[in-house]
């Protein structure tokens, strides 16, 4: 089993539908043992594929919540639903929502999920990160290692 799986979810080419894969890539970057790192459009059923030997696990995704864009949030699903309008709608039918309250009904979630948002401004065909999302890839990135080490200390783990 691995320890800790992050997995950073967007479109590349959807504007700030793309924080999570900059983050992931980022990560990616760093390094830091211990830990998996994928990048995943956010089809739901490949997600519940992807984490369900995982005893942690991270998805970072952007959000279109009506907050101001840039706004980084955090959510523990581990045993209470992600808020529905906490993810952006996803352009599959069934997508990180539906694919955590499946993996919940059918005892298949990692005993420890959290979900870390972005607030996007333009999700645009073709568009870079807005400035805001831009901004806040450096510090979510930030949140999401010492997520980690939290993990890990809880596990009993070194992140090396």
């Amino acid at each position: 089993m691995r320890n800790v799986l992050v997995i950073g979810i967007g479109n590349e080419f959807g504007g700030d539908d793309a924080a999570g894969l900059f983050v992931a890539r980022l990560l990616k970057e760093i390094h830091p043992g211990g830990i998996s790192i994928l990048e995943h459009s956010g089809d739901g059923a490949s997600l519940m594929e992807l984490w369900k030997d995982a005893s942690s696990a991270i998805l970072i995704d952007a959000s279109g919540s009506e907050a101001e864009p840039g706004t980084i949030q955090r959510f523990d699903v581990s045993d209470r639903p992600l808020p529905a309008k906490s993810v952006r709608h996803s352009s599959h039918a069934f997508g990180v929502h539906e694919a955590i309250e499946m993996s919940r009904a059918l005892k298949q979630l990692p005993n420890r999920l959290v979900v870390f948002t972005v607030e996007g401004h333009n999700f645009s065909a073709g568009a870079s990160l807005s400035e805001e999302v831009a901004s806040a890839v450096d510090v979510l990135a930030k949140r999401v290692l010492q997520e980690i080490a939290s993990v890990n200390a809880v596990n009993g783990c070194e992140n090396s």
